[in-house]
């Protein structure tokens, strides 16, 4: 009959223990649930054998990173090996997670479970171990875990700046709600301010130019002739800017007080410090798109991109879903429905605002965004796991991507993947070693520009070399001490 031991993971160490009766306790499965909370009935049924605590909090980080993860540590491996008796193969060990139970068979042949009365024995274990083990007590055991918790929750979100999708995830969220609320604005300003200047609308259909404008003319009575140079150089335009001054001679908008018209003048200045701030941001998320995914971005530009990245959760989630899946992402509402009412699924999702299915033919548009999603997969892929980031794959993906719409248009046939991506690889090797020899010739440079020359009086060269210094003396000394040998 095989014995049950019981492994339990604790903030200050790991503990084994040894259940008493292990068939019984299996028939009995709803006697063990009511001593469970009785410490002197529990303490019948299960008791401890050995206790290995952490030596420091550093093996404590990794060893519950390592279990949590499915790995077995050596530290766990270690204590399993000495603790349990030497015929394992009559042991049953009882865990808590499948995954360290399936790595302590593959490792050590240990026959484990995670099933039946172990998830009992180890709420029972876990409400009594500071009872159970001497010198052990409830205090202590919740510091173990307080610090534990911190150092394990600073470790899984640690910041990472060549891998900040965070960042990526937050920016396009905000610059979605910008162009919302700027045309939303913009609409109100037009509203506004076409009570005054109704024919301004059809001059300056741009909502940025309208708004600058409008916080510029104020009255549009107060224009002049020499108003055209300033209007010139917000819209960049002559001779829109000479419309504007004939436009307002004529016009037919009604007159409005000096109150109403700063009220539109701060309204319009929130307009245009809105849209500068958007340009701004889009140009930050071009900047991080680029450091974390160039080749996504390179592939499919910066806002596809991060809005994939955005409905993913992170680059790592994206890189890990199959071409399938990217294809459709963003249209879940669709799938689902066509799913319900078994009609066609749709052909694919964020992927429709990349400028590629809108270039392909209407019987080609779910080919090629098959495609661009599989080119998608790869150029995630790329980006999540390589070392050292570059965009060279996301350019062979976006000439495929275009070769492929060549070959839908005129039949021309494209290139094997095969030879594209070989090609790939050998032009980012080639920039891998060009990088290599620029660090190299950096730290010669600097290691150069750190030694200190001197020159004598002589003029000879002399180097400083751990705060020793050569000169010119100590030959002479040699000299005089040959001539002394000489007279003696």
């Amino acid at each position: 009959m095989a014995k049950l031991f019981v492994l339990y993971e604790h903030a200050a160490g790991f503990g084994l223990f040894s259940v008493n009766e292990f068939e019984e306790v299996s028939m009995l499965l709803p006697q063990v649930e009511a001593s469970v909370t009785d410490l002197s009935r529990f303490n019948a049924i299960v008791k401890l054998v050995s206790f290995s605590p952490f030596k420091t909090a550093v093996s404590a980080l990794e060893n519950a990173n390592a279990v949590s993860e499915g790995i077995l540590p050596q530290d766990l491996a270690v204590f399993l090996d000495t603790a349990l008796p030497v015929k394992k193969k009559k042991v049953t060990l009882g865990v808590a997670d499948s995954k360290i139970g399936a790595a302590i068979v593959e490792a050590l042949g240990i026959q484990c479970s995670h099933t039946g009365a172990v998830p009992e024995i180890l709420r029972g274990i876990r409400m009594h171990f500071a009872s159970m083990v001497k010198g052990f007590t409830p205090k202590s055991a919740g510091v173990a875990q307080l610090g534990l918790g911190h150092s394990y929750s600073r470790a899984k979100v640690k910041f990472n700046v060549h891998r900040s999708d965070n960042m990526i995830i937050q920016s396009i969220a905000l610059l979605d709600l910008l162009d919302k609320d700027i045309n939303t604005f913009s609409m109100r300003i037009r509203e506004w301010y076409s009570y005054h200047f109704p024919e301004l609308v059809k001059i300056v259909p741009d909502n940025h130019m309208y708004a600058k404008v409008a916080q510029y003319i104020k009255d549009r009575k107060s224009l002049t002739q020499e108003s055209v140079a300033e209007l010139e150089e917000i819209l960049m335009d002559t001779e829109k800017a000479q419309a504007i001054v004939d436009a307002s001679k004529m016009s037919m908008g009604m007159d409005i007080s000096v109150v109403d018209l700063m009220n539109i003048q701060m309204f319009a200045g929130r307009v245009v410090r809105l849209s500068d701030y958007r340009k701004q941001l889009a140009e930050y998320l071009h900047s991080k798109m680029g450091n974390v995914a160039p080749n996504l971005q390179s592939l499919i530009g910066d806002q596809v991109g991060a809005r994939l990245i955005s409905k993913a959760g992170s680059l790592t989630n994206l890189a890990k879903y199959p071409a399938s899946t990217v294809q459709i992402l963003g249209a879940e509402k669709a799938l689902f429905r066509a799913l319900k009412t078994r009609t066609n699924t749709p052909k694919y999702g964020l992927l429709y605002h990349s400028t590629y299915i809108g270039r392909a033919g209407v019987k080609n548009k779910g080919r090629i965004s098959r495609f661009l999603a599989n080119k998608c997969a790869i150029a995630s892929r790329i980006d999540c796991f390589t070392e050292a980031p570059s965009n060279v794959f996301g350019d062979a993906l976006k000439q495929q991507v275009e070769d492929r719409l060549k070959f839908y248009e005129s039949g021309e046939p494209p290139r094997k993947n095969t030879e594209v991506m070989e090609e790939a690889m050998a032009l980012n090797d080639e920039l891998q070693k060009a990088e290599k020899k620029k660090k190299k010739k950096k730290k010669r440079a600097a290691a150069e520009n750190g030694d200190v020359s001197m020159k004598s009086e002589n003029g000879q060269d002399t180097t400083m070399d751990n705060g020793e210094e050569e000169s010119a003396e100590p030959p002479k000394k040699k000299k005089k001490k040959k001539k002394n040998k000489e007279e003696a």
